[in-house]
């Protein structure tokens, strides 16, 4: 267990496949939340979302690996090393169970994390994430993956952020749109191409009808065909909800933290 003195500050997991980074903030004795960030981005995403829970919860933030300042893994990344990777920081933190909230590659992870490790598993929030690789993903990520390795994130910026947000939010340069901006910039090309080969090829569709624990389904209103595919994984699981968040992208949380973090509070208040 890692001690008490490691809130409000990071802390370093060591697990067989290296470090994992992490962060405590919040109530210490409140209710666990853990929080696992999408492709391209890192602990950050979710500041927002400390602020709004801090008060009341065990808020726990990590770095995915390749991301932040989780280096790269010494073994292959796919959807199940990153659910153990969850399940490790709850021992570390010698916490029973949690409320696991992620977006996009974060909402497999947890998902993913709640079908093999149930007993962990207070609820779940999965935003902007779909239970198996759409068509065409091995050849989209692919070519990401080349420009990544051949002239760095730098040059997936400006692409990544133009599927991610609104126009709106595009037009007016929001806060969350700039956040992104950085973050995606600061993830190291190993890092992209090693969580970007997870999600070439992953099909979960059948951990969904086995969950027993709530789960909220959120995704941004207008985020592609994704709001489709989220009510299609609500449907398939027996305590779901489905909801969209107008006015957003694939970063609701980021785009629009004041109605993702009602979505949020509201859920943290019914596990209670």
């Amino acid at each position: 267990m890692l001690h008490a003195t490691r809130r409000d500050e990071c802390f370093r997991v060591n697990t067989s496949s290296g470090p994992l980074n992490g962060r405590v903030d919040g109530k210490a004795g409140g209710p666990a939340i853990v929080f696992s960030n999408s492709h391209a981005t890192d602990l950050s995403l979710w500041s927002a979302q400390v602020d709004a829970l801090a008060d009341r919860c065990n808020v726990i933030r990590y770095d995915q690996r390749g991301h932040g300042m989780t280096p790269v893994s010494s073994d292959e990344v796919t959807f199940d090393t990153l659910a153990q990777d969850v399940v490790a920081i709850l021992d570390a933190l010698d916490v029973t169970r949690a409320l696991l909230v992620g977006v996009s590659m974060g909402a497999v992870t947890m998902l993913r994390c709640a079908a093999l490790y149930p007993s962990r598993v207070a609820g779940v929030l999965g935003c902007d994430g779909q239970w198996a690789a759409p068509a065409g993903a091995r050849d989209t990520w692919d070519a990401r993956m080349r420009i990544a390795t051949d002239q760095g994130t730098a040059a997936l910026v400006e692409p990544t952020v133009s599927r991610w947000f609104t126009p709106t939010s595009l037009a007016q340069a929001t806060d969350g749109v700039q956040h992104a901006r950085r973050m995606i910039g600061a993830t190291s090309a190993a890092g992209y191409v090693a969580a970007a080969r997870a999600m070439q090829s992953y099909d979960f569709r059948a951990d969904y009808p086995q969950l027993r624990m709530p789960v909220r389904y959120v995704v941004g209103a207008n985020d592609g065909a994704l709001p489709v595919v989220m009510q299609q994984m609500s449907e398939a699981t027996a305590d779901s909800r489905y909801m969209a968040i107008p006015d957003a992208g694939h970063l609701p949380n980021l785009e629009r933290p004041e109605l993702f973090n009602e979505v949020l509070r509201r859920f943290v208040a019914e596990l209670a």
